[in-house]
């Protein structure tokens, strides 16, 4: 009789182990569906589930309404809510729903149904650990370095993280953001419908709206200081000390975090955030969120699952990369610790993932490295995130640090670089952007391609426009535009070893105003740092580079 009792014992435990491995997060569960058939919703009229300014954007880049874009079938979802779950939040893109019930016997019932796939993670893997909100303890103590007096009344303390990428010549060119809408996905917006710093925001109706997809609610100003601080670099406005990246875009303000606990149905509810600002139209979104550990250790990422494949939450936002939003990540704080790399989502590979470097433009000891673990670069670009300029929860500008402000910051001056030229695609802005940075030559696992110089690549755009073309028999010249040096990169897989190369520089009246010879040349690929330029005016130069037979030009400005 024990001996039963034994085995009945050791039967339910296994049970209920086998249950808890579909938990994400307690009393939660997640159920893929395994389609969307008999939907009363058809791609043909996508304005029965997307606003106008979602068709739109997917107009203007030639990308195709598909079946990741219809709702999922109500008649599943009323199925589990007559079962007994309540819903928590539903994702078409991954075409599942997270549910709650506070019976751990309910879930056995639910893969009886023939039009549920799976219930669990459906992948390799799932999310995150604490630390999630990418900020390190705020800073008090800084020495400012000294600005123009000119800007000084505008930008206050934060002219340093905007000058770094020349953002300021952008705002006085009259790119603000304006026009552009950016999703906010984080943990909370404490005060942002009080706090000085977010008056013109508010005057000027300029936040769309919120959701809260922790709560099911729309209420997002009564929790975390954490999304406040990061909205407050892209969008706070207090003159002579606070001045964000974007002040004059749309933001909709979106909480996907649960900060008390640490969860893998975060990455669910991130998800569908996103889902939500693809179909109310927005252009941007900006996470300064990353996930590796759980406090449910079973669901814990391991490096491997930094693919860009693996994790929810990665593919979810390479997915609304697909959709036309230019989606922005802070790469993370890991750097540091046991862990090193950075976080899911930051390795998707459809987005544009932040470091942190200090003012003097070294990485920030915690700035989490790269690669991804299947060998791309990450980082991809960097920005200050040691110390940051932001608003406190108190009112007054103060300074906090990590790359959850690396990545607004940036998202900003990407969002009035947008501004200027809405022809670009997101993915051929990101290539821009990586092109303007200081190690677009030889870009590494801590700062990826560097620092953008997002100017010189608005002037780039501006006298010849967007051209991709580095193939066998090619020049780049980065940066360009320039100040007093370039890179000349030329590439041949035709061409004979060794070889000779002449680089020439002519002006617009084609008088030849430099030249320089390099001789027995051993590689198809060839690197020329040159730096004998301090004496050229400002200008339009058209460089030839001739190796053996081949000829090739190049417009390169200097500035």
């Amino acid at each position: 009789m024990i001996q039963i009792r034994k085995i009945s014992l050791l039967i339910l435990i296994l049970l209920i182990s086998k249950i808890g491995l579909a938990q994400i997060s307690p009393g939660h569960y997640l159920v893929n569906f395994a389609d969307k058939k008999n939907s009363k919703y058809s791609i043909a009229k996508p304005e029965k589930f997307l606003s106008q300014r979602s068709i739109a954007r997917r107009t203007r880049y030639n990308i195709p309404i598909d079946e990741k874009d219809l709702p999922v079938n109500q008649t599943y979802i009323d199925s589990l809510k007559n079962l007994g779950f309540k819903i928590v939040n539903v994702s078409k893109w991954l075409n599942s729903v997270s549910v709650f019930s506070a019976d751990s016997l309910l879930i056995k019932k639910v893969n009886k149904f023939s039009f549920v796939k799976s219930s669990g993670f459906n992948m390799k893997k799932d999310l995150n650990k604490k630390k999630n909100l990418l900020v390190k303890s705020q800073l008090k103590q800084f020495g400012i370095q000294s600005i123009d007096s000119s800007l000084a009344l505008q930008y206050g303390n934060s002219y340093t993280q905007i000058k770094l990428h020349n953002g300021q010549l952008m705002h006085q060119a009259g790119y603000q953001g304006q026009g552009v809408q950016i999703a906010i996905l984080d943990g909370g917006f404490y005060k942002v419908n009080e706090l000085p710093a977010f008056d013109s925001l508010r005057i000027n109706h300029q936040i769309l709206g919120t959701r809260d997809f922790v709560d099911g609610d729309l209420e997002v100003y009564d929790t975390e200081t954490h999304g406040m601080m990061v909205l407050s670099t892209m969008a706070g406005n207090i003159p002579g000390q606070l001045l964000g990246t974007a002040p004059k875009a749309s933001y909709w303000l979106l909480r996907s975090e649960q900060t008390e606990s640490e969860y893998i149905i975060e990455e669910h509810n991130w998800v569908c955030a996103a889902e939500f600002a693809d179909s109310v139209g927005v252009d941007m979104i900006n996470s300064s969120l990353g996930y590796n550990n759980f406090d449910d250790n079973t669901t814990s990422h391991t490096y491997a699952d930094m693919d860009g494949n693996t994790t929810m939450i990665s593919r979810g936002a390479d997915i609304a990369a697909r959709k036309g939003i230019l989606v922005v990540i802070a790469a993370g704080n890991e750097g540091s610790n046991s862990w090193h790399y950075i976080s899911a989502p930051a390795d998707a590979d459809s987005v544009l993932t932040i470091g942190a470097i200090m003012r003097d433009g070294k990485r920030a000891y915690f700035s989490s490295y790269g690669p991804s673990s299947d060998k791309r670069i990450k980082p991809d670009v960097c920005a200050l995130g040691l110390p940051a300029v932001v608003s406190g929860a108190n009112g007054q500008v103060t300074y906090a640090s990590g790359t959850s402000f690396s990545s607004p910051i940036m998202a900003g001056l990407v969002a009035c670089l947008w501004q200027a030229h809405p022809q670009l695609n997101n993915m051929e802005i990101i290539d821009v952007i990586k092109r303007s940075s200081t190690q677009f030559s030889m870009p590494d696992s801590s700062l990826g391609y560097g620092i953008p110089d997002i100017y010189a690549a608005h002037i780039y755009l501006n006298t010849m426009g967007y051209n991709d073309q580095k193939v066998p028999g090619s020049i780049n010249v980065f940066p360009n535009p320039f100040k007093n040096s370039i890179n000349v990169e030329f590439l041949s897989k035709l061409i004979s070893v060794p070889y000779d190369m002449n680089i020439e520089l002519f002006d617009v009246q084609g008088k030849m105003v430099w030249n320089k010879e390099i001789h027995d040349l051993k590689n198809n690929l060839s690197m020329q740092s040159i730096e004998d330029f301090n004496s050229l005016r400002n200008g339009l130069y058209i460089l030839r580079l001739t190796a053996n037979d081949i000829v090739l030009n190049k417009k390169i400005i200097k500035y």
